[in-house]
């Protein structure tokens, strides 16, 4: 069963998470929850303009803030910006988590002796992993808080974080180390943030979570701290360096120490990372009615991100050839005609993965209810950047020893 992308923008929150459980013998399974931000469509199916734009601006802000983390830990930029075009937005910046349509969290434990946190796995994220403390002010206040005194593993290492969120959302607090257990398997003295600030847009009526799992590669960490999972590779828990998403169905799951075989069919068609920072990958091509209209794109495979971005100049050419037009005023966003909507798919590792027409399709135009909205919409950089709408269409494995991310068929 797959979601359709009524089903992804409609669906309630669920506030009871399920305590993990392993499940099989060479992988563990993580039970996720879908939690329901801003809607991108009004109750007549056209489009929410100002959500979108909110959206846009936000995730525009987390790939640039990722960027800057990694020229500041390797001392070169990234190669997606260089050469990027700077363009106005057409929409207004507005708390960076709240304007995400969705989010996926599941349940983690941390600390001697261990207690109960919700976090959001997100791939793109380059913030390591953190959660509010006990001294955190009034916006934390609905989350669990973690105290480091009631640990006796928990280590305070006199270091600072900030994490920033898009335009206006940040956290930030001190860096500790504690143990961190996921699905039976335990990172010790894992680097966290324990944060005595959360703006707004991180109060509990916003983000429902009490904290954030990041898992892109270190060079992109806003405070240089190994990921989980790799801690998890790293001190040998994991019968295989490999963690999978099923983004859909009745019972999404973060699949860790492998792949869960009763998810998808058939074998994966593999990519190798190019630059390890975010998960970014190669991807062969775009197709719109069985013609190639984009090839070899640089694309970061992010659960954390809902639409689909892509250049400026390559996505003004996908929907020029299937009779859209750019919406007026915001370079963002295109419309194409509702009683034509293009077959699409994307090509990873030489297999193409369709893309449905419910999902391609956002809805319709407000201000001219014949067009509707596509999901592919236009980035700033010179590289993809592939959200959700996508992911929950494909099982999806991030391969941390062999640096690669491969795709297969949903069951």
């Amino acid at each position: 069963m797959r979601f359709t992308l009524a089903t992804i923008i409609t669906a309630l929150p669920v506030f009871v998470t399920a305590v993990p459980q392993r499940v099989k013998q060479g992988g563990t399974t993580i039970p996720l929850t879908l939690s329901k931000g801003s809607s991108l469509v009004n109750a007549n199916k056209s489009v929410n303009f100002e959500a979108l734009n909110s959206h846009v601006a936000s995730t525009t802000a987390k790939i640039s803030h990722g960027f800057d983390n990694f020229e500041k830990n390797t001392g070169e930029p990234h190669p997606a910006v260089k050469g990027s075009q700077k363009r106005a937005s057409g929409g207004l910046p507005i708390d960076s988590l709240s304007a995400r349509p969705m989010l996926w969290f599941g349940t983690i434990t941390v600390g001697t002796p261990p207690r109960l946190y919700t976090v959001e796995f997100d791939t793109g994220s380059r913030h390591r992993f953190f959660l509010p403390g006990v001294d955190c002010d009034a916006t934390c206040d609905g989350h669990d808080l973690y105290d480091p005194e009631s640990s006796l593993t928990s280590t305070d290492l006199n270091k600072v974080f900030l994490a920033q969120f898009g335009n206006s959302d940040s956290a930030y607090g001190w860096q500790h180390t504690d143990n961190v257990t996921i699905v039976g398997l335990e990172a010790k003295d894992q680097i966290l943030g324990v944060a005595w600030h959360y703006s707004p847009g991180l109060h509990i009526r916003e983000f429902f979570p009490d904290g954030l799992l990041g898992m892109a590669f270190r060079a992109m960490s806003s405070y240089d701290a190994s990921p989980v999972l790799q801690t998890l590779v790293t001190q040998g828990q994991t019968d295989e360096p490999v963690f999978a998403f099923n983004l859909a169905g009745p019972n999404p799951e973060l699949y860790i120490g492998g792949t869960n075989p009763d998810m998808y069919i058939g074998d994966f068609s593999w990519t190798p990372v190019t630059q390890s920072g975010y998960w970014e990958v190669i991807m062969d091509n775009v197709i719109s009615n069985g013609q190639v209209r984009v090839t070899n794109a640089v694309s970061i495979i992010d659960t954390g991100t809902f639409l689909i971005y892509g250049t400026l100049l390559e996505v003004a050419d996908f929907y020029g050839a299937i009779g859209g037009t750019r919406v007026p005023n915001i370079d963002a966003f295109y419309t194409f005609p509702c009683d034509a909507v293009p077959d699409v798919s994307f090509t990873f590792g030489g297999r193409s993965f369709p893309l449905s027409a419910e999902v391609f399709n956002l809805g319709t135009n407000p201000d001219d209810p014949s067009m509707c909205m596509g999901s592919i919409v236009t980035g700033k950089y010179t590289s993809w950047v592939v959200g959700s709408i996508f992911l929950s269409s494909v099982y999806t494995a991030f391969d941390l020893g062999n640096a690669r991310v491969g795709f297969a068929t949903l069951a």
